[in-house]
């Protein structure tokens, strides 16, 4: 079988999946979100923070849940990490210093798992696992709330209350992360990922000489990481190290983890707002951009030149040869066209259009199909824009789901889609203007100024990948990195609450013969065509210096 083949049967199968998936998960969680009775355990838990669970809350109130729990987040990763040489199960690690503790703690709360550190050289058991690992699953699960808010917005009229940010935090933990996760982990462990808490072994190597290996409950830690699309690997070398990823199974199991609750909450959204035809317009702009990306980048991964590309059958450089290029191609789409950051190959070592390709996913603020939660509510922010496109185009007050999109919703969607390029533009041009940040490339010209564009897209969007080639455990890109990740997670999440609370407030507005039918695949191809206009104004100066400029001289 040809790798292209095996390329396309591996997408083939994916997509089956994923549609066998969609409607089963997209129901429950419009369930999970919209029932009013409280599980035992969950009872338990807002007993123990405090929480009453039934007040309903509007958007400020909401919002100071969110920062106030993600705040405290911070705080006690941190706070973990600098006492870990005197933590039991530490494996013999130091603590951690106070820039790379910062960054850490603020990249795991963010939902971006950015790592500037070996995880296996750096991390024992209790951060890993009581830290890291729980992380994995609250930051997902607040990012899901946000979104279930913003839906909310739209559903609700007459009032700006948005449901109980506790109350959705500890649903989405409970009710669906975690036991998805525990079927997950057991398909690991099942393809061959470990799971124990033991200590460092020393095994011989092939030739002479001995490595060390650590183990640690990677399974457990594996699954939330792609299924709450996190990112950060208990070993340096993440889902290309073969206890975390072992066989070609397990990394197209890892893909479908990363893509399923993104995709499936398009129709959570149709659920909630009556209309599941709205749900599938949103589910189809979303498979568009990821499908044409995944096309994308397994052409220019396959289509190389030269003799080398020609002996390997394509870009092999970088890539697992159990995964091949097409598997590592699809992997690298959805882990940058959501907030996820695993890497199954280097993305440094794609050709200089592929390592574009991964960029670009990013920039465009990663909604096709996005990270958990914020996927859909960046997309819903994309979908206003369009919708006020639409309106001045044909001189009518713009209408969506039935709320108008007056002056006060387009600014926040404003500042929603200029708060992360911002942040990615003025760190990287000042990591250039200054003269230290410059000595940890290690690459020149278009290929080293990728690397710094990269790590700030990275994290400001809550990825977490990196192009490999970057040093960034330096003071300076720990603080402005960790920076970039709070601001990039926190500050959207305030313009996408404030928008879902004047929508909610608003009353509904009657479809007439002059509403523009958002359902309809019009609508789909406008909203494409906006997301690739408005990423493409923002960034094209910038990508134009790094990887098109590497891609055309190859």
């Amino acid at each position: 079988m040809s790798p292209v083949l095996a390329g396309v049967l591996q997408l083939l199968a994916l997509v089956a999946a994923l549609g066998l998936s969609y409607r089963p998960l997209g129901d429950h969680m419009a369930r999970v979100y919209s029932s009013e009775k409280h599980l035992r355990p969950e009872k338990w838990i807002y007993k123990a923070i405090g929480a009453n669970p039934s007040v309903e809350m509007r958007w400020p109130a909401y919002l100071r849940g969110v920062l106030a729990f993600s705040a405290v987040s911070v705080l006690f990763l941190y706070l973990l990490q600098r006492v870990q040489g005197s933590l039991p199960g530490s494996l013999g690690f130091v603590s951690i210093d106070p820039d790379q503790a910062f960054n850490t703690a603020a990249s795991f709360v963010a939902n971006t798992n950015w790592q500037s550190y070996y995880g296996e050289q750096a991390m024992g058991h209790v951060v890993q696992t009581g830290g890291l690992a729980v992380q994995n699953f609250v930051s997902a699960a607040v990012g899901i709330a946000v979104a279930v808010a913003l839906v909310r917005g739209f559903a609700r009229s007459r009032t700006g209350e948005l449901g109980n940010f506790w109350s959705d935090l500890v649903r989405g933990t409970v009710r669906i992360l975690l036991p998805i996760s525990v079927i997950g982990a057991l398909v690991l462990v099942a393809c061959g990922a470990i799971q124990n808490f033991s200590g460092i072994h020393e095994v011989g190597q092939f030739g002479g000489g001995t490595q060390q290996w650590n183990g640690g409950a990677v399974a457990s830690q594996e699954v939330i990481k792609e299924l709450g699309t996190n990112g950060g690997g208990y070993f340096n070398a993440n889902s290309a190290h073969p206890f975390e990823n072992p066989t070609g199974l397990s990394n197209l199991f890892e893909i479908y983890l990363i893509l399923v609750i993104p995709f499936a909450l398009t129709r959570t959204f149709g659920r909630m707002v009556g209309s599941i035809k709205q749900g599938y317009a949103i589910l189809g702009t979303m498979a568009a951009i990821w499908i044409g990306f995944t096309a994308l980048m397994m052409w220019t991964e396959f289509a190389g030149n030269g003799p080398a590309f020609d002996i390997a059958g394509g870009a092999m450089e970088g890539k697992e040869t159990r995964f091949g290029i097409g598997a590592s191609a699809i992997f690298s789409v959805a882990t940058t066209l959501t907030s996820t950051g695993a890497v199954n190959s280097f993305h440094s070592s794609n050709t200089g259009f592929g390592g574009g390709i991964n960029l670009l996913g990013m920039q465009l603020g990663e909604i096709a199909p996005g990270g958990v939660g914020s996927g859909l509510y960046g997309m819903l922010i994309m979908a206003v824009i369009a919708v006020f496109i639409a309106g001045l185009m044909v001189g009518r007050t713009p209408e969506y789901l039935g709320k108008k999109i007056g002056t006060r919703e387009i600014k926040f969607a404003a500042c929603y889609i200029l708060v992360t390029p911002a942040l990615v533009l003025c760190f990287t041009a000042a990591s250039f203007v200054l003269d230290t940040p410059s000595h940890s490339m290690t690459n020149s010209g278009a290929h080293g100024f990728s690397e710094i564009l990269y790590a700030f897209t990275s994290g400001a969007n809550n990825n977490g990948s990196a192009f490999a080639g970057l040093n960034a455990d330096t003071q300076w890109f720990n603080s402005t990195i960790g920076i970039a990740m709070l601001l990039g997670r926190f500050l959207p999440m305030v313009f996408v609450l404030a928008l879902a609370g004047s929508l909610a407030e608003q009353a509904p507005v009657p479809e007439t013969a002059g509403t523009l039918r958002t359902e309809k695949p019009l609508f789909t191809g406008l909203l494409v065509g906006t997301i690739m206009i408005i990423a493409g104004l923002t960034y094209f100066p910038a990508l134009a210096l790094g990887p098109l400029a590497e891609g055309l001289a190859a």
